[in-house]
């Protein structure tokens, strides 16, 4: 009632958007269209003291993790409003991207953050297809249109082309973590290998500012009384109805095998 009438000063609020999962561009996980009506409301509505991202995300693509990352500081440029990221369990590869947009990053003493590299992986299944006694046809126009094709053996151009992408995109990750985080970032020549670090340990390297959680760390920048609004991504009337079992079922694959390489 407060906040339709002018003269009654109203409670401070933070906007809270959970970011959980793989990112992803299938639609399963977090992804950049999904995202932005969240984001978007999260940053307008009701005039918010800050934003609180909850993270709790192993990584994925890349370029989703980007264009997250970029649509959460245009936002806060644009509305003056900052950003906290509280990490859960894991911010690591582009979950650690998705933290570095925010002004400050605090974790719990047992989170894992970092893991700042870039990996590509698949499977050689031509002798697995031979032992079969099937033969794989491919037509193309084009030298490198069948690339990487895992029923076919591996070329070594090949190899160096991917391994060529994947450092550029690494350059890319370390740019801009060294843009977000700067000085505060340790000389430690582990610290863009893909290494994690747990709780203290990535304070100490500078890739978050201290070991906090949310409710208490806003209500001491913003006052015991601070309101905090959620807002999260709304699922679908089939999903609701749980009537699309192998979507889902996909995804907490996904979800289960991303996780997993941090032993969560």
């Amino acid at each position: 009632m407060k906040r339709f009438i002018s003269f009654l000063k109203s409670e401070p609020t933070v906007a809270v958007v959970r970011l959980q999962g793989a990112i992803t561009n299938a639609g399963r996980g977090l992804d950049d269209v999904s995202l932005a009506p969240v984001l978007e409301k999260a940053f307008k509505s009701g005039k918010p003291k800050a934003v609180a991202l909850q993270i709790n995300c192993p990584g994925g693509s890349p370029v989703q993790s980007s264009l997250i990352a970029a649509r959460i500081r245009r936002l806060s440029e644009e509305h003056s409003v900052p950003v906290y990221a509280f990490v859960e369990d894991v911010a690591a590869s582009g979950g650690y991207w998705l933290a570095c947009a925010a002004d400050e990053i605090y974790v719990d003493s047992c989170s894992l953050t970092g893991s700042i590299g870039v990996i590509s992986a698949g499977f050689g299944l031509q002798d697995l297809i031979a032992n079969y006694g099937i033969e794989r046809r491919v037509y193309t126009a084009g030298t490198s249109k069948s690339m990487l094709d895992p029923f076919r053996e591996e070329k070594e151009e090949d190899v160096k082309r991917l391994k060529g992408w994947l450092n550029d995109l690494h350059e890319s990750f370390i740019g801009y973590v060294k843009s977000r985080r700067g000085s505060k970032l340790s000389d430690n020549p582990e610290l863009f290998t893909g290494e994690v670090f747990l709780g203290q340990k990535g304070v100490d390297e500078g890739l978050v500012d201290g070991i906090a959680h949310m409710v208490p760390e806003m209500k001491k920048r913003f006052g015991k009384k601070v309101q905090f609004r959620r807002y999260g991504q709304k699922k679908g009337l089939l999903s609701r109805f749980a009537m699309a079992l192998t979507h889902d079922a996909l995804g907490a694959i996904e979800d289960r095998a991303a996780f997993a390489r941090f032993g969560l």
